[in-house]
Order: structure tokens, then sequence, then C-alpha cells
């Protein structure tokens, strides 16, 4: 159930990205103003959010070493995400909560959602348990 609602979220991102990329970014206080601009919001958002959400898809009917395969996959995506948020914080501070800090959490949050896709990458592998 977790990783339907991580892909509708993704996908929700999805399709926002590549139907209005300047709202997109407005609350990160960003201006889109070129075609240039807009196909760069589309790209990483729009087109991101739905190669994510159809990753998502098949391993949330898979019970087997593809949604292992694909959990990983998302976990490391949104740690990296997480993480590149959180340098930027120590960096910046931002203004305020939102929208840094609030998809901090919830980048952070997806990412453990999976009941720790590591630990069963390594169980898998017999490294662990």
């Amino acid at each position: 159930m977790v990783t339907v609602v991580v892909a509708i979220f993704f996908a929700g991102m999805g399709v926002y990205g590549l139907v209005a990329p300047e709202k997109l970014v407005a609350p990160f206080g960003m201006r889109v103003t070129s075609a240039d601009g807009r196909s760069e919001v589309r790209a990483v958002y729009g087109g991101f959010g739905l190669a994510t959400a159809a990753a998502l898809t098949p391993a949330a009917l898979d019970a087997g070493t593809l949604r292992d395969g694909v959990l990983v996959a998302m976990a490391l995506a949104l740690g990296g995400m997480a993480l590149g948020r959180a340098v930027a914080m120590l960096l910046e501070r931002p203004s305020r909560c939102y929208p840094t800090g609030f998809y901090l959490v919830v980048e952070t949050g997806l990412m453990t959602a999976h009941r720790s896709p590591f630990l069963i990458m390594f169980v898998r592998a017999g490294v662990a348990g």
C-alpha cells in the first residue's frame, strides 16, 4: 500500500511539472521565464516524477526481486534529494520551513517508508541476517 501512495505522489508531481512548471517551482522562490527553463522543470520534475511512478507501479504488484530492486533505487534517489536539501540548508539557511524543510522531511519519510529497502538488499545478498 505504501508503494502505491508513493507512486501516486510521484505521478502527481510529474503531471504538475509537465502542465504547470512555473507554479511547481514558485514556492521555492524561483521564476521560470524562458522556454529552456520550463523545459528543464518539465524534464526534472515532470519526466522524473512520471518515470518514478511507472517504476513503482509494477513494484507494488511484485513481491520478489523486482520490488526489492525498485525500492532500493527509489530509496537511493529520495535519499540523494534529501541529502542535497540538508547540505543546502547547512550552506544557506532557508528563509522559512516550507518548502525546503518540508520536502526534506517528506523525502526522508518516503525513503524509509518501505521498511528499509537497504536491509532487504543486504539480507537477500547474504550480508546481514
